[in-house]
């Protein structure tokens, strides 16, 4: 029978030992070794057969347990006899209900990129407004940054106006605000108007009426009649985040010309310009053939396209040196990511200019986004002048 032997206290069995492993070598000097005549068997056998030993046997240590000991501090175990496989770690459980579906809004979010709310908007119809910062870009990636980009955006959104009024006929331009048919414009653009027919870029026509009017702020909103299905939807950006040196793009109907491009920077903020709010000084200019975009106004204490009259407002505009010529009144100044940051309001000639020799000289006007954005409501309600 093969039997295993000890010394006292080294592989101690029952509820007070310890394990050998687990003392260090001051304790082991601290208590002497037992001659190994008193050494009891492993065994629980109590044959009388079993030999014993004297002290002047000097048999080789017992060999180290199959599994590595426990560590210092542990608790005590008895030496192992089989090996104990590690506890399987728990299994990753994969989220669930909300939470998964959360998850994958989130992602699908970030991957859309900052398009989500124009793309809302173009596919639920909504007529709310879609408005956003400047950093939301509405231009495909791949023209991102480009004035063909811009362009290809926004175009569809620019429409051409023509307001007829006792006066005669002039031309301006309008930006689509929501799928319905409302279109913001310049207030000069419909003033006294009797009859207002509007130019998609697609060519088709329809007939438009004044739902409000801001002369203060020479504002107007016009809404189609029978609006088409379909309609794009200009995003308004965030003029609060403009700087000077911005690259911006201006579309309109300049003479007539329907969807004409052109591009600059912002040359300046916060410029004070004063127009006339007297609805007959609009309809003087439309009889001596200055068209909308000859709209008298004053910058700098000079009078520019005529007499501005005695009745004025100052507003705060956004300077630009992108070419605006008669016409452009009303249409849209836009960011690199096809966001509205202006509307195209005023442009520099000379007082004594006549149609055919008033053109742009890099010195133009817009009204900052914002201003529309926090007048929308009172014009849908009539409008200040009502």
């Amino acid at each position: 029978m093969t039997e295993s032997f000890r010394r006292s206290g080294e592989y101690p069995q029952g509820d007070q030992h310890q394990s050998a492993y687990t003392q260090g070598d001051a304790q082991q000097s601290a208590y002497p070794r037992q001659p190994y005549a008193s050494a009891h068997p492993a065994s629980s056998s109590s044959d009388s057969s079993t030999p014993s030993y004297g002290s002047s046997v000097n048999p080789e240590w017992p060999p180290p347990p199959a599994y590595e000991p426990a560590q210092q501090g542990a608790a005590p175990t008895a030496l192992l006899t089989e090996p104990v496989s590690p506890a399987p770690a728990a299994p990753r459980k994969r989220a669930k209900g909300p939470l998964a579906l959360l998850a994958a809004v989130a992602i699908a979010a970030a991957a859309v990129g900052g398009g989500t709310a124009y793309a809302f908007q173009e596919l639920t119809g909504s007529d709310t407004v879609a408005s956003s910062s400047t950093s939301t870009s509405v231009v495909p990636t791949s023209e991102k940054g480009t004035v063909a980009g811009v362009a290809k955006a926004v175009s569809p959104s620019i429409v051409e106006i023509s307001a007829t009024s006792n006066a005669g006929q002039s031309t301006g331009s309008g930006v689509i605000i929501t799928s319905g048919g409302e279109i913001i414009t310049n207030n000069h653009v419909v003033s006294g108007a009797s009859e207002i027919k509007v130019q998609l870029s697609n060519g088709k026509s329809y007939t438009a009426k004044v739902v409000g009017t801001d002369s203060k702020k020479d504002l107007a909103l016009i809404k189609l009649e029978n609006a088409p299905s379909g309609l794009t939807v200009a995003t308004l950006g965030d003029s609060a985040g403009v700087k000077v040196g911005d690259q911006v793009v201006a579309i309109g109907s300049p003479e007539g010309l329907t969807g004409t491009v052109t591009s600059g920077i912002v040359s300046a903020l916060n410029r004070d310009v004063t127009v006339s709010t007297d609805e007959s000084q609009g309809q003087q200019q439309q009889q001596q053939g200055g068209g909308s975009g000859q709209w008298p106004f004053e910058f700098g204490g000079q009078e520019f396209n005529g007499d501005t009259g005695s009745s004025t407002t100052t507003y705060k505009a956004l300077q630009t040196d992108a070419s605006l010529n008669p016409g452009n009144s009303g249409g849209a100044l836009i960011d690199m990511n096809g966001n509205i940051i202006g509307i195209n309001s005023a442009m520099y000639s000379a007082a004594d200019a006549t149609s055919s020799s008033a053109g742009s000289v890099g010195l133009g006007f817009a009204i900052p986004i914002n201003t529309v954005k926090a007048d929308l409501d009172t014009l849908r309600a009539g409008g200040s002048d009502s």
